[in-house]
């Protein structure tokens, strides 16, 4: 009978176990919610990448220019969170070509790549994304496609075809599809100058279960805009809301029911009420090698707001092929949606289009950042990256068992080879993963990465620090026929001629602005610290040992040479022998120090107390440090891994002719720049007054002048003129 009754007791404290979580109804359900959100959009934040490139067209082999802005999705100013953007330039079948870590001060971070001349005609895409950003990947990622040509590769050129559709001119429906559940439909006319319309139908069900009440919650990138409780007057409710009560972009119009479960939504598009104009005072055209000056006017307080490194400027010819969104249009949109990597508008700016067909183009979409579901699950996510604020992450994994079983709960150790020991230690978890911290900086550092605890069969895996996933493009089209622009020949002859002439406009590398902690031991300052130099030289380290390390034994025995350790206080031997390192490296075996010729040890340290990192516990440490301080008179064993690793990649500025000098502007060497001109962090006088001046070549062309920038409290904008060099 017990035995009956167990299986229907387990029912019904099931049962009431899910009514008690179900059934628990805040008292304030507009305060539920406001804080749900908060605390989700707080604790997942959403970042954005866009990038201002020189051009869209490129010939294989010249330098690409960028720079890199990070926004924050919510206040749309520049980012200081993340410091490392990850810029990948991938071929048409989504193959990395180029792969650069970029440094990102304050939001931005300046780039230059050389596109390897072997690249065959054809569409590629630039991408970028932050570490935080790789856990929403593909879709939370930078992405735009360029045109490069080669005029001596035969092959044909490959196009990337995706399931974008350009927006044609027709208006969407008159009634826009409802977002029914539960009972409930939502209808949102938009259409009107200064007002959302918003009607709510209910069935009888809808209304008994649920008080003939209904919450309604509208944000806009993560900023709430409006949130109240709401009644049905026989079944139908009609709520006008002022456009000016809304933030500009995309709105997210969600009702909720009497329980707080989310039963219809909708997005919308409200515009932006200003517009920050930039305008250019310069002359219109221009003769070949003549100076060209641009004053920068801004409207009401924008100058004030302007910092040195949020204005990018390009001068290229004119091309009217120019299809990407300006960054006030990209950030409309930004990643949140997938609408971008379909590429809907064609060029087409977002002002240019009928509220009609925007409208009918977000009846299609979802927010891939803030669903409802998630936010109100109250279960925090766990993300594998974190945030690199002040340090970069070193990833990868730990195999054993001819690489098949993963090993979790393991030590693995990071060192740097040199005379001042660093010790770092990561534990794997449950999939064998580990994760350990690189300061950020521009040099080369030398790491060496071992397990704790060696065993047959195991090794260690280090994961790239790019990312693996893409967004998938429909297929791939060889087109002979495709006609190439008829400029690309004068380009290419251009580039050609900078090539045979040695002239580039790559200038000195831009040296980041690192403050760096000074280096100290891991251990502090040793009990005994042992100068080579102080004492007569000694033929082997076991007599190092036995005559001038006290309480540290070095023996030789059947099973091999063994270290150990004698506590200070008790003056016993610990049972666990001592960490042993050589120039900062872990070494698990004691026969290597022991094979050590004393002529090349500098400096003997000894720790002969426990010592903790952390939660790893040293029974005593003794580290050699050895004249070269390279690790580089032991040999790395089997199961180690060395790294010689730059954190940030190197960029070089750009620098184009002075023809001040009378001389130069006669010099016979021709000047065929391509870019004409391209300044990555363009910078204000103290009146906020911006002059940008720079030389024409011996091109007779039209010029576009294009201008992105962001103000500090978050202002997008964007500018374009065309000057004549004639």
């Amino acid at each position: 009978m017990i035995k009956k009754l167990r299986p229907a007791v387990f029912i019904l404290i099931h049962f009431l176990f899910l009514h008690g979580i179900y059934g628990q109804i805040p008292a304030n359900m507009t305060d539920y919610l406001r804080q749900k959100f908060l605390n989700y959009t707080s604790s997942v934040p959403r970042e954005e990448i866009y990038i201002h490139s020189d051009r869209y067209e490129y010939i294989s082999g010249e330098d690409l220019w960028f720079n890199i802005y990070l926004i924050d999705r919510q206040s749309f100013k520049a980012s200081s969170g993340s410091k490392i953007a990850y810029f990948e330039l991938l071929n048409p079948e989504n193959r990395p070509i180029v792969q650069k870590r970029i440094i990102l001060e304050e939001g931005f971070g300046p780039g230059q790549i050389v596109l390897p001349d072997t690249l065959s005609t054809g569409i590629y895409t630039i991408r970028a994304y932050t570490n935080w950003m790789k856990n929403f990947m593909p879709v939370n990622c930078f992405t735009k496609d360029i045109h490069v040509f080669n005029a001596f590769s035969s092959r044909s050129f490959k196009e990337k075809i995706n399931s974008g559709k350009k927006i044609s001119e027709h208006t969407g429906p008159d009634n826009y599809p409802a977002a029914s559940n539960a009972g409930l439909t939502l209808k949102v006319d938009n259409l009107k100058s200064d007002v959302v319309e918003i009607d709510v139908v209910t069935d009888e069900k809808y209304r008994s279960e649920n008080r003939n009440q209904f919450y309604l919650f509208i944000q806009t990138h993560g900023n709430i805009n409006y949130v109240s409780s709401e009644g049905t007057t026989d079944g139908y409710a009609k709520i006008f809301i002022n456009k000016n009560q809304l933030s500009a972009g995309i709105n997210q119009i969600t009702v909720f029911n009497a329980k707080g479960q989310p039963v219809g939504e909708r997005f919308i598009y409200t515009s932006e009420k200003e517009n920050p104009v930039v305008t250019i005072q310069s002359t219109d055209s221009s003769g070949l090698r003549d100076k060209i000056s641009l004053d920068f006017a801004f409207p009401g307080t924008i100058p004030n707001k302007l910092n040195s490194t949020n204005l990018s400027i390009s001068v290229v010819s004119e091309t009217n092929n120019l299809s990407f969104p300006d960054i006030n249009d990209y950030m409309i949109f930004g990643t949140e949606f997938g609408l971008l990597q379909r590429n809907p508008f064609k060029g087409v700016k977002v002002n240019k289009i009928t509220p009609e067909i925007i409208d009918s183009l977000l009846q299609t979409v979802k927010s891939n950042w803030l669903d409802w579901n998630t936010i109100l699950s109250g279960e925090p996510h766990v993300y594998k990256y974190k945030i690199e604020a002040e340090d970069h992450y070193v990833s990868g994994k730990l195999l054993t068992g001819d690489q098949k079983k993963q090993d979790s709960g393991k030590y693995i150790l990071l060192s740097y080879p040199g005379k001042i020991a660093d010790f770092q230690y990561a534990k794997t978890d449950r999939e064998g993963n580990f994760s350990f911290k690189i300061k950020i900086d521009d040099k080369v550092n030398d790491l060496i990465i071992q397990p704790d605890e060696v065993t047959k069969n195991q090794s260690v895996i280090i994961e790239s620090s790019f990312s693996d996933k893409y967004l998938k493009s429909e297929r791939l089209v060889d087109s002979i026929s495709k006609p190439t622009p008829g400029y690309i020949s004068t380009w290419s002859v251009n580039q050609q001629v900078r090539k045979i002439y040695g002239t580039s406009s790559i200038g000195e590398p831009i040296r980041p602005v690192i403050s760096q902690p000074k280096t100290k031991r891991f251990y502090g300052k040793p009990d005994q610290e042992l100068n080579m130099k102080d004492y007569i030289t000694l033929p082997v380290m076991q007599e190092v040992f036995f005559e001038l390390i006290v309480g540290v034994f070095l023996k030789n025995k059947k099973s091999g040479y063994e270290i150990t350790v004698s506590d200070p206080e008790y003056n016993k031997v610990y049972e666990t022998p001592p960490d042993l390192f050589i120039d900062g490296v872990a070494v698990k075996d004691p026969a290597v120090i022991a094979g050590l010729d004393p002529e090349i040890v500098e400096k003997i340290d000894v720790i002969r107390e426990r010592y903790f990192v952390g939660d790893y516990l040293f029974y005593g440490i003794v580290n050699i440090i050895t004249k070269a301080g390279d690790f580089s008179n032991a040999t790395l064993p089997d199961y180690a891994i060395r790294l010689s690793y730059r954190v940030i990649d190197p960029v070089n500025s750009f620098i184009s002719p002075d023809y001040s000098s009378t001389a130069l502007k006669k010099s016979r060497i021709p000047d065929f720049r391509n870019t004409l001109y391209w300044n990555p962090s363009v910078k204000p006088d103290e009146d906020g007054k911006v002059r940008v001046e720079f030389w024409s070549s011996d091109n007779k062309a039209d010029y576009k002048i294009n201008i992105q920038g962001i103000t500090l409290d978050g202002k997008l904008f964007s500018f374009q003129k065309i000057i004549k060099v004639k």
